[in-house]
């Protein structure tokens, strides 16, 4: 894995799992690891989340409370703690960003499946140039056109590093609602409809349509979004994106209720071939 790749947060989440379990087995509390490492409770949790980088200083000295005196173990870890700080590719666009979003885009380079229900508008590793620019447009209102522009150039690198590769695998489903929803002219409409059709063939891409004639379904909670790793240590994680912050959740009944819930949409909307005719269809339409 080369630097600036994915995998520096791959290796913060890897460490901290093996931080948590290490205290674990020492029955050794948040609140006293943080006070070893002069922090507080929650930072020692972002760490166990790989949700913050690592200072040396503070590994080594977890490592000492947590009993760990072998010299080749220490060392091991120690240096899975400095690849970890690595700074990812997206780091120079962080001027751009949320303060959350960094992170998810880490995580979206480093998962193996990424699972998607969205129903404001096309999701953004799916979105064309033009229709990506009208959604920033729209969100970001007031914003110069340079910070626009560093936004679309963000999400079209996020699609070149995940869907071009072809090293993930992805399974969409979008509402009908968010193909219907106008971002642009009717040509920018057009030209991502057409995208939607061409991208769904890919053999690492499962696309589906949630249509309106279904009427209500499992995904009334909104849009959400599904990571899992290819290392079995690590958890899934689903991400939700309010209007001022994110949700990250790890928790093996959170994520499972939100797994129970995509495999209900996918079950109930049609599958793949038929969802790429109601895109026809709609295109028709257009």
């Amino acid at each position: 894995m080369s630097a600036g790749e994915p995998g520096s947060v791959v290796r913060r989440m890897l460490l901290g799992s093996q931080l948590r379990r290490l205290r674990e087995a020492r029955g050794i509390t948040r609140e006293a690891a943080g006070y070893s490492i002069r922090a507080s409770e929650s930072k020692i949790s972002r760490m166990e989340l790989g949700r913050v980088s690592f200072k040396t200083r503070d590994v080594e000295d977890l490592l000492t409370l947590y009993g760990i005196t072998d010299d080749v173990e220490r060392e091991s870890l120690l240096s899975l703690a400095r690849e970890a700080n690595v700074a990812g590719w997206w780091h120079s666009y962080t001027d751009v960003l949320p303060s959350w979003f960094p992170t998810y885009v880490g995580l979206e380079g480093a998962a193996s499946l990424i699972r998607v229900y969205e129903v404001q508008f096309v999701h953004g590793l799916l979105q064309t140039e033009e229709y990506a620019r009208a959604v920033v447009r729209r969100g970001m209102k007031g914003a110069s056109p340079a910070d626009v522009e560093r936004r679309v150039a963000l999400r079209l690198e996020r699609q070149r590093h995940l869907l071009a590769g072809g090293a993930s695998e992805f399974h969409f489903v979008l509402d009908e609602a968010a193909l219907r929803r106008p971002y642009g002219d009717r040509e920018v409409m057009r030209g991502q409809l057409q995208h939607l059709i061409e991208v769904s063939e890919r053999p690492n891409v499962r696309l589906q349509i949630m249509p309106f004639g279904f009427g209500g379904h499992s995904g009334e909670s909104g849009a959400f979004t599904i990571l899992s790793f290819p290392d079995a240590d690590l958890s899934d994680v689903v991400y939700m994106e309010q209007l001022s912050s994110a949700l990250y959740l790890d928790k093996r009944e959170d994520v499972a209720q939100y797994e129970q819930a995509l495999k209900e949409l996918q079950q109930d909307s049609p599958g793949p071939d038929e969802s790429r005719d109601l895109l026809r269809g709609l295109l028709q339409l257009s």
